[in-house]
């Protein structure tokens, strides 16, 4: 028994040795990474249309108009931008994006960071001018993207709290903070490069959502996953500790190869919760679809030596497949 024991130990000794080797190579490799993107060069500039247009008088908004067409249909006489000058919300909501962000140098060297990364993983990705506005608190639209421009709608960010958002229900406001602009952001850059599936499938779905997710686990390393999702600490902590019922809700009831749109709205739509039709409805948070489907992508990039390109040209039922996916218990 005595020279049993000697070999358990010789064998627990090298597996741990094996196990700190792997982490120490894994740490090395994510070191690489890091170093590698930090040089990557941007040219990043961000033009503060908000307050440029916060100072400016009736004399300079031709000056604006030439610096910033895209800003100012055509079918708008100079009037009305004018009259928006001494609006007194408009100035309200300049002053408050001004409190919550000040000069934006934090900000800048997050959304730096962000498309040196994007850079890293597409090097064709091109860094858009990017132009911080005030949109009327249109948070549908608080980020507008086109190949060459980014459009940040800063007033939509002010803290779920704020008394701008009283009218809005609660399970918006509490993503109008701060803390989501990257996110956002580079969800509207994922737009343009992961391919929404034709499969109507909700397993084509929820694995959509899974590679927009898990896009930013390599775009957004710094961030939570709470940011990454747009949930609150306690929505993913839920999220985590309930996985294996979620999953096995969505088994049983066949839904992953079920083509039913209505479960878009059930489990992928932005929600006040989620609609299982049980009691657990009222305590889950909305789109616990996406955040399956992103234990789905995340268990086989684990298991699967793929780029991260690779993973978005396949089709859902493949990566499922090759997850060999298991909730966590």
């Amino acid at each position: 028994m005595k020279s049993l024991s000697k070999y358990f130990d010789a064998y627990a000794y090298g597996f741990l040795v094996f196990v700190m080797f792997l982490t120490l190579s894994g740490c090395k490799r994510e070191d690489k990474t890091a170093s590698e993107i930090s040089k990557i060069p941007v040219d990043l500039e961000v033009f503060r249309f908000d307050r440029e247009f916060a100072t400016a008088t009736a004399e300079q908004i031709p000056a604006l108009k030439e610096k910033y067409p895209y800003l100012f249909p055509e079918q708008f006489p100079d009037s009305i931008w004018i009259a928006k000058l001494t609006d007194t919300i408009q100035t309200e909501l300049s002053e408050e994006v001004n409190k919550a962000f000040g000069d934006f140098t934090k900000e800048t060297e997050d959304i730096a960071s962000l498309f040196k990364h994007m850079r890293y993983y597409f090097p064709t990705f091109e860094v858009p001018k990017v132009v911080t506005v005030t949109s009327d608190v249109r948070y549908n639209n608080r980020i507008i993207y086109t190949d060459t421009l980014l459009l940040l709608g800063l007033d939509n960010y002010l803290g779920k709290d704020h008394h701008f958002y009283k009218g809005i229900q609660r399970y918006i406001a509490k993503g109008l903070d701060k803390q989501f602009l990257t996110s956002d952001i580079t969800s509207a850059l994922t737009k343009k490069i992961v391919q929404y599936p034709r499969n109507r499938s909700f397993l084509s779905r929820i694995v959509y959502y899974g590679k927009e997710l898990y896009l930013k686990d390599n775009i957004l390393p710094t961030i939570s996953d709470a940011q990454k999702i747009g949930y609150t600490p306690e929505e993913i902590a839920w999220s985590k500790a309930n996985e294996e019922q979620i999953w096995r809700y969505f088994v049983e009831r066949e839904l992953l190869y079920s083509t039913d749109a209505k479960l878009d709205r059930r489990f992928l739509d932005t929600a006040p919760f989620s609609k299982f039709q049980l009691e657990l409805d009222s305590e889950s948070p909305g789109r616990v679809g996406r955040y399956i489907g992103w234990q789905i992508v995340r268990a086989f990039m684990e298991r699967n030596d793929v780029s991260l390109q690779q993973l978005l040209s396949l089709p859902a039922d493949e990566i499922f497949k090759k997850s060999n996916y298991k909730p966590r218990k």
